[in-house]
């Protein structure tokens, strides 16, 4: 007895006791693959060929079922067959079955990369801004120097320089059209560990001009008597100007830098001006200042007119001297910033007009420049004092007194590195 259902002959044998001749089977249509090329980003495998990738159909049969998906899980979602893979499948969700993106690695290499940028385009800049130095000031020429002291000290000098300038230039930053140049501004700069300190040296200081050997002819010449202090530089330039104020104070002069009216205003305007409070507003036809009081930002050539200005003031000179101080604090303070140096669309430019006009000593670097403008920016922020040297009184042509005492602990305090307490009486 036959207890298999009736299916329709389905599971078991004919029923013929012959063997069935061979059926032919209906032909499958396979579904239309949409061409797509092989991603290797995506896992491309080997087995797809070209004809694969065409659409073409050899006919040769593999021995894979395409009625239905292996393991009974239908392929298309319908159950009405699939596609036979044509890319490595790469993980869940696509992702990939090859080793993941090692981040670590990448950000070290991107670490590296960028330093490697960092430091080629410091060391660039660096090569760059030393080639535009006009190292032209010999100090070797100087004769009968001071001994060195503990601190690094700068004469810096402000020259009424036209060089360079236009007939249009001079008249928009009320310079005049004099031959030559001639000393506008003189201050030292005393770097040293127990505090910065800026003494400006008025113009109109009566001074002693000693015994010199010539920058250009290499003769020596007698002393010269009284004089003003800014007769130096006229005689003969940077060298007899340091060798004046060395015998003067007893103070031997490190470095020595100096820049011209073009290069002051240029440097201003590069840095997009700078910002000064003027606790009181002033006046003046000659410099062609006219300020409010307040806090404001001055251009070039309204930083140059505030500078000068000497003859709204009754103390003329003195007092030129404390704002020509106050100004240069505020533009080291705003030039020695990450915002300019890390910046190449601000430091380049700045650079580029102000190492075009500023003339140094033979043996100063851009390293000791650098120092310099840090030096200055440190007495804006408090670290330091400045400070007019003091004076004593008149002397003759309408001239400054130094109060020799004074100048002389001053001088001791800076070249053994002592905290400055000597104040200027005027």
């Amino acid at each position: 007895m036959n207890d298999w259902p009736d299916d329709g002959g389905y599971g078991r044998g004919p029923a013929n006791p012959q063997p069935e001749g061979p059926r032919r089977m209906s032909h499958v249509q396979r579904p239309q693959v949409p061409q797509q090329p092989p991603r290797y980003d995506q896992g491309y495998d080997p087995s797809f060929t070209q004809a694969q990738g065409t659409g073409y159909d050899s006919g040769y049969n593999t021995g894979q079922v395409y009625g239905g998906a292996q393991g009974g899980a239908p392929q298309g979602g319908d159950g009405r067959g699939g596609i036979p893979p044509q890319y490595t499948p790469r993980g869940p969700g696509g992702s990939g079955s090859g080793p993941a993106p090692d981040w670590r690695k990448r950000i070290k290499v991107g670490s590296i990369v960028l330093v490697v940028g960092v430091l080629a385009w410091g060391i660039g800049t660096y090569a760059w801004a030393g080639s535009q130095m006009r190292n032209e000031v010999d100090l070797s020429k100087v004769i009968e120097r001071p001994s060195e002291g503990d601190c690094t000290t700068y004469l810096i000098v402000g020259s009424d320089s036209r060089e360079g300038m236009s007939a249009e230039e001079k008249k928009k930053l009320h310079t005049g059209s004099a031959e030559g140049k001639r000393t506008d501004s003189m201050m030292i700069l005393a770097a040293c560990s127990s505090g910065n300190t800026m003494v400006s040296l008025p113009r109109d200081s009566w001074v002693t001009i000693p015994s010199f050997v010539g920058s250009e002819s290499g003769k020596k010449y007698g002393a010269r008597g009284g004089s003003k202090l800014n007769a130096a530089y006229a005689m003969d330039g940077p060298e007899l100007l340091v060798r004046t104020v060395e015998y003067n104070t007893g103070l031997r002069i490190d470095h020595y830098a100096e820049i011209g009216f073009a290069g002051f205003a240029n440097i201003v305007d590069a840095l997009g001006g700078v910002e000064l409070n003027i606790e009181k507003g002033f006046k003046d036809k000659k410099s062609g200042a006219d300020f409010q009081a307040g806090t404001q930002t001055l251009n070039g050539e309204q930083a140059l007119a505030f500078v000068r200005t000497r003859y709204a003031f009754a103390e003329s000179d003195l007092a030129r001297t404390k704002n020509q101080q106050k100004f240069l604090s505020a533009l080291a303070n705003q030039a020695a910033t990450p915002g300019t140096i890390l910046n190449p669309f601000a430091l380049y430019p700045t650079l580029g007009a102000g190492l075009d006009t500023l003339i140094v000593d033979k043996d100063m670097s851009l390293y000791d420049l650098g120092t310099m403008f840090f030096a200055m920016k440190g007495i804006s922020g408090g670290d330091g004092k400045s400070m007019n040297i003091p004076i004593a009184g008149t002397a003759p042509q309408g001239s400054l007194k130094w109060d020799m005492p004074k100048v002389k602990q001053l001088v001791e305090q800076i070249r053994n590195d002592q905290k400055v307490t000597v104040e200027s009486n005027r």
